[in-house]
């Protein structure tokens, strides 16, 4: 698969970005594992998911950021990005919408600052970025097939 340079590039610095966003935010639940198991405690899905989250989710994102760091699993990290980003944002979208009686988040480090418009934008870029990626990898065969 021969990509021009520049889209080579465009798909380096999105696969990079996402990367040092999931190890980043998994790192940081991680560090602050005692914190993180009481946020997600305190989530709708109550206590019973907990104890399977805690280790389920840095490890999903660790896992994201690994698969994106080789190249013959790039566009499946990049689905596995965004399908993560999808649900973290519809997640971040029904607390801005004010469905839930109570708004526990589970973020770690300084997204557990941002106001929750500012996370919702934060995601959806991430989110996007995600989506060029695979846009950017969607034709990655196809070109070779035909030389």
């Amino acid at each position: 698969m021969n990509l021009p340079a520049a889209k080579q590039l465009l798909l380096k610095t999105i696969c990079a970005l996402l990367i040092l966003l999931w190890v980043y935010t998994s790192l940081s639940k991680l560090s602050e594992l005692h914190e993180f198991r009481a946020q997600l405690n305190n989530q709708i899905s109550g206590k019973k998911l907990a104890p399977y989250l805690i280790w389920f989710l840095p490890g999903i994102e660790l896992l994201a950021a690994g698969m994106l760091l080789l190249k013959e699993l790039q566009k499946p990290g990049l689905i596995l990005s965004a399908a993560l980003m999808a649900a973290f944002t519809t997640y971040v979208a029904l607390v801005v919408l004010d469905v839930f009686d109570r708004i526990p988040c589970s973020c770690g480090g300084v997204l557990k600052n941002l106001g929750w418009n500012a996370h919702l934008v934060f995601n959806l870029f991430f989110l996007l970025l995600s989506l060029w990626g695979i846009y950017i990898t969607r034709n990655k065969g196809m070109g070779e097939q035909a030389q």
